[in-house]
């Protein structure tokens, strides 16, 4: 038995009504088709041979009866001569019914001195005895395809809904250890996008999978170094009499290992935040106005370390639906580290120019460059002598994924420095959230 809240139960009874009353209305249409084209080939008839009575028969007056073998044998029709009914000024039929049988009759001016009207009637009770039968048949008929359409509505629904339940199959089946993507290519085409949609999903999963094993790995080790080194330092200082200047730096040295490691656990707490903003609403803005928006804050922020950030933006407006705290945490990383490693007078650039599927966002930097052979958007991964947890980066990429973006990092063509670029595609997983 199929719940009232199963899809396929819904499209079984959709499908159901929606064939019930195409059939049914086609079978009235086909009923009034068949009894007016009958009926205009009588009325045709007889105001045909009204008219041939009228130009043969002259001499008749009201009340009179034109009756002749021809008239009711070949003809079968009663033909008198009637004063003219109310209310008629042309020829007129009316139909009705004596006993069990049916007439037509037809009112046809015969004189226009004495007002007289032909009435001509015609026994139609075969015409009529036709079209019952023939009602009954469609009745019956209808009856056949009706159950005929519950069994094609049955094999349609269950044909259609095939596919949702082997999406159903295949997604109650996943787990973080077997996330298989679904083959795209086997589905119709009216499926096809849900598949995508569900691939691109099973591929975020698996993204977020793999940054939190890397980060739980890099948490571990990250506290464990400074706390070995912390509780080192702490024995051998206790090894022996010290001097108070002695207790005193050790104790500074325990400090600031302890800063670095509040420094560390802020940024890991960044990254729970920014899997709730995962969550946010996207909105519409505009991307360019957004960006001149943030570069004022930026550029206070270069000035106040004796740098300069230069804008170029293009296209004047970029339409997009977007989660703002996502970009954010991307855009500042990218400033922040461009900030950092340009030295004093230095001059970073932001832009922005359209690409053939969305727009890219470049921020340049005028420091040493990096390393194109490290993978710096893994945790924990610092570069230089700068200070740092190293989780910057890896906030950005997890940011860029959750958004549908792509980012990257390396040096500048002009070896002047580095080059961070964040490409935001036309189409983003973001209404999707």
């Amino acid at each position: 038995m199929l719940s009232f809240q199963s899809l396929r139960a819904k499209l079984l009874w959709r499908l159901t009504i929606a064939s019930a009353i195409l059939i049914a209305l086609f079978s009235t249409i086909l009923y009034q088709l068949i009894k007016e084209s009958l009926y205009q080939e009588i009325q045709a008839q007889l105001i045909k041979q009204a008219a041939f009575i009228t130009s043969t028969a002259t001499n008749h007056h009201i009340g009179d009866k034109i009756d002749s073998f021809y008239l009711k044998r070949t003809l079968d029709i009663s033909v008198e001569v009637v004063q003219k009914p109310r209310f008629i000024n042309e020829a007129t039929f009316t139909e009705y019914r004596k006993g069990k049988r049916y007439y037509i009759a037809l009112f046809y001016p015969y004189n226009f001195k004495e007002q007289s009207y032909l009435r001509v009637t015609k026994d139609i009770t075969t015409i009529h005895q036709i079209l019952s039968k023939l009602y009954k048949s469609i009745i019956v008929t209808n009856a056949f395809a009706f159950g005929f359409i519950i069994l094609y509505a049955f094999f349609i629904s269950s044909y259609l809904t095939t596919y949702v339940k082997r999406f159903t199959t295949k997604l109650s089946a996943l787990n973080e250890n077997m996330l298989t993507p679904i083959k795209v290519r086997d589905l119709p085409e009216e499926f096809q996008p849900l598949a995508k949609s569900i691939n691109h999903l099973i591929n975020r999963i698996q993204t977020f999978v793999k940054y939190q094993k890397e980060l739980f790995i890099g948490i571990a080790h990250e506290l464990k170094t400074p706390l070995a080194v912390m509780k080192l330092k702490n024995e051998v200082t206790l090894i022996k009499k010290r001097s108070p200047e002695e207790y005193i730096e050790t104790i500074k040295l325990n400090i600031k290992t302890i800063n670095e490691m509040n420094k560390m656990i802020e940024n890991i707490l960044k990254i729970g935040r920014q899997e709730g903003d995962q969550f946010e609403p996207p909105v519409r803005l505009d991307l360019i106005e957004y960006l001149k928006e943030k570069s004022k804050n930026y550029q206070l922020l270069a000035k106040s370390e004796g740098k300069e950030i230069i804008t170029q933006f293009s296209p004047e407006h970029y339409i997009s639906v977007i989660q703002p705290t996502l970009l954010d945490h991307i855009l500042q990383n990218f400033v922040q580290n461009a900030i950092k490693f340009t030295e004093p007078q230095g001059k970073i650039i932001l832009r922005s120019q359209p690409t053939s599927n969305g727009i890219k966002i470049e921020v340049l930097d005028e420091g040493p460059g990096i390393n194109e052979e490290i993978d710096h958007f893994a945790p924990f991964k610092r570069h230089g002598n700068k200070g740092g947890v190293g989780l910057g980066l890896f906030l950005a990429k997890a940011a860029a994924d959750a958004m549908g973006a792509t980012i990257s990092l390396k040096n500048r063509s002009d070896k002047r420095g580095a080059v961070a670029t964040l490409i935001i595609p036309n189409e983003l997983v973001c209404p999707l959230c």
